[in-house]
């Protein structure tokens, strides 16, 4: 069956030519039906500058987050799957299109691609630090989740509209924790999903603080394991989770 593919790609103060780069082979590989860059925080000669690609671009004045960008750009989207990849093209186009692969032919509600998988192929790594709190997480993961993965951070994740629906009121967030908040959801919902071994090339430059960023997701996993063992409780008669002690779902902030 064919299906209309989006593709939503986050961008926080990008480099802007290996962006563009990507986007254009983005387009060329797969080419997609919707491309649009969520872009956070961004100068005015920036955003007019990325206005030149074949994608839409979504300038902000403020950072979001990933999470809330990706969430906002799959909101306004209206294709048969939605998928996200990282700015710095760390998936090159040929891997993002094995991603989209599983969820386009209707084998996965959910595809995640993967560079710790053992028939990933790693052609530059990051520091030895980088690795050994990814690891690590990856490690804590795998054993308190439903999905046993691999890797559950990498920027490149493809969804089925009907998925996201089930999913996208019980996605909380806004930052960098947002994958694995997704994939425990997906979990607990009994999705199909399906992890695929990509090639990763580490972009230096990232504007994610390891240690802040660890943290950050330590407290994401314990929370999205909680919620997560609630709704596989409760399925499938629970009504949906929309909020969070105070806080409502990111497809319900005004700020995204």
């Amino acid at each position: 069956m064919s299906r209309s593919v989006g593709v939503v790609v986050p961008a926080y103060r990008p480099d802007v030519p290996a962006l563009e780069s990507y986007v254009q082979t983005l387009r060329s590989t797969i080419d997609p039906d919707a491309l649009l860059i969520e872009l956070d925080a961004a100068s005015a000669e920036t955003a007019e500058r990325l206005r030149d690609l074949p994608a839409r671009v979504n300038a902000v004045p403020y950072r979001r987050g990933k999470g809330a960008a990706i969430t906002a750009g799959f909101e306004s989207l209206d294709t048969g799957v939605l998928a996200f990849a990282d700015a710095d093209g760390s998936v090159p186009a040929d891997d993002f299109a094995d991603v989209l692969g599983p969820v386009l032919a209707e084998r996965a509600d959910l595809a995640v691609g993967s560079r710790r998988h053992p028939d990933a192929n790693v052609t530059s790594h990051q520091t030895l630090g980088r690795r050994f709190l990814g690891d690590g997480f990856a490690w804590l993961a795998r054993r308190s989740l439903e999905a046993r993965l691999y890797d559950y951070q990498c920027g490149a994740k493809a969804i089925s509209e009907s998925a996201w629906e089930s999913v996208r009121e019980h996605i909380f967030e806004p930052g960098f924790a947002w994958d694995v908040e997704l994939v425990a959801i997906a979990g607990a919902l009994d999705l199909r999903i399906t992890e695929v071994p990509v090639t990763w090339v580490d972009q230096p430059g990232s504007t994610v603080s390891p240690v802040r960023t660890s943290l950050s997701l330590a407290r994401t996993l314990l929370a999205a394991r909680r919620r997560a063992a609630k709704l596989a409780a409760d399925r499938p008669s629970a009504p949906g989770s929309i909020h969070r002690g105070d806080e409502s779902a990111l497809v319900y902030r005004e700020d995204i």
